[in-house]
């Protein structure tokens, strides 16, 4: 619960910063273009985290996201994030999805009712193997969304940074 909570506030903090982006139009490489470095972590030019892909190599978060994604997500959003009969292609939802708007939906979940069906993403906010990667998730999901890494496992990725190595451990409680 207090994961859910700390998870949620940071999505209220960053929601200021992203809300002109909250309606934003589609996602590009250009925008997800990596700007700086930080501990072996991309960011844009806003401050997002991003992926970085060169001749065929992955950032490590992008790698990392690719596995987290197939542990945890693909059960309902499909293989390589392409959806399924009962849950959204995120391909296609994180085109318009700022970072702060995945964080909160990922932490505390989200219900759609229409058209007489009913949808429900579940909240992972307590769950340490979903919230201790959302920036690997988000990574991942946006250079699908954005058609810098294709299907499938990527070939070739970066070496796993200390501070990725430290920041796992801390928030496994390692």
């Amino acid at each position: 619960m207090i994961v859910r909570i700390a998870v949620s506030a940071l999505a209220l903090v960053l929601l200021p910063v992203a809300s002109s982006t909250l309606a934003r139009a589609e996602d590009s490489m250009e925008e997800a273009k990596a700007v700086k470095q930080e501990g072996g972590k991309y960011l844009d030019a806003d401050g997002n985290p991003t992926y970085k892909i060169e001749n065929g190599t992955v950032d490590w978060y992008t790698f990392s996201g690719y596995r987290r994604y197939h542990s945890d997500c693909h059960v309902c959003h499909g293989q390589d994030a392409t959806g399924s009969s009962y849950a959204p292609a995120l391909v296609n939802s994180l085109k318009t999805m700022d970072y702060a708007t995945f964080l909160s939906i990922v932490a505390e979940g989200r219900k759609n009712v229409g058209g007489g069906k009913e949808n429900v993403m579940p909240a992972f906010g307590d769950n340490k193997n979903v919230y201790c990667y959302l920036d690997d998730l988000y990574v991942y999901l946006r250079a699908r969304a954005d058609g810098a890494a294709p299907r499938g496992r990527p070939p070739k990725h970066e070496n796993k940074a200390q501070a990725a190595k430290d920041a796992e451990a801390s928030c496994m409680g390692g």
